[in-house]
């Protein structure tokens, strides 16, 4: 199930403009050249922001979401048309044969279930053509990040085209590790409507994510700093064999 905040369609519809900044792709971008692929898996695409940019250099994307109203989003873009989009996870993919597979931002912790997690892991190396590598990034739990999710840290008051003012913060739930919950409130000024979504992310040790990784025939070839949040994150690179 895809959170609210990419589920709902008012939501899904505000996502890009509240998350303008997406310099975090610029990485997965380069990893994308220095491989030299040409067939990539954006799993978890969301409203298609990083399938669109791999689109516009020539490479065939495939684009997997639960969230229809994120993949409705991201189809309407321009450069749509250039994508497959699918509605559903790394469980329910057609033979592909990519040479990449990536999960962007947060959709790795996503994957909060150990059985999906690792139904998602086997189901990337499926997609995966021998040598094809699969990388994602995830918090490292030392830098305990979620204590940085107040109101004060996260408050913003975004001016959107068509839709008017929107005030949204985040705050943390519950934090029961190696799972932390929180909840985005949306505050729509047009006509006062107060949305919210609630998100849990599994904070998972480097260790764990390797021996994961391995037990589902990866290579972990290497692990990498995240350029947008240095010290903070890891990036896993790992290869089908």
């Amino acid at each position: 199930m895809a959170d609210d905040c990419f589920a709902r369609p008012r939501l899904a519809a505000i996502y890009d403009a509240l998350h303008s900044d997406r310099g975090d792709l610029d990485a997965y971008l380069r990893i994308a050249e220095e491989f030299e692929a040409r067939r990539v898996l954006d799993i978890g695409c969301g409203t298609g922001v990083f399938a669109l940019l791999l689109a516009d250099r020539g490479i065939d994307v495939i684009g997997v979401d639960p969230a229809l109203a994120s993949i409705d989003i991201a189809r309407a873009k321009p450069g749509g048309e250039r994508v497959r989009w699918i509605v559903g996870d790394a469980t329910d993919l057609p033979p592909s044969r990519v040479d990449l597979a990536t999960m962007t931002g947060n959709v790795a912790q996503a994957v909060a279930d150990p059985h999906t997690w690792h139904e998602s892991l086997r189901g990337a190396y499926e997609a995966l053509r021998p040598g094809g590598r699969l990388v994602f990034e995830t918090r490292d739990p030392a830098g305990r990040a979620w204590e940085e999710w107040t109101r004060e840290n996260t408050r913003e008051v975004t001016e959107i085209p068509g839709v008017g003012t929107v005030e949204s913060w985040g705050r943390v739930t519950d934090v029961s590790l190696p799972l932390v919950t929180f909840r985005w409130t949306y505050v729509f000024a047009a006509d006062g409507a107060v949305l919210t979504s609630d998100s849990t992310l599994r904070f998972r040790e480097r260790e764990e994510v390797e021996r994961d990784l391995a037990d589902h025939g990866y290579t972990v070839e290497d692990v990498r700093d995240a350029p947008d949040r240095p010290g903070k994150e890891f990036v896993f690179l790992a290869r089908r064999p």
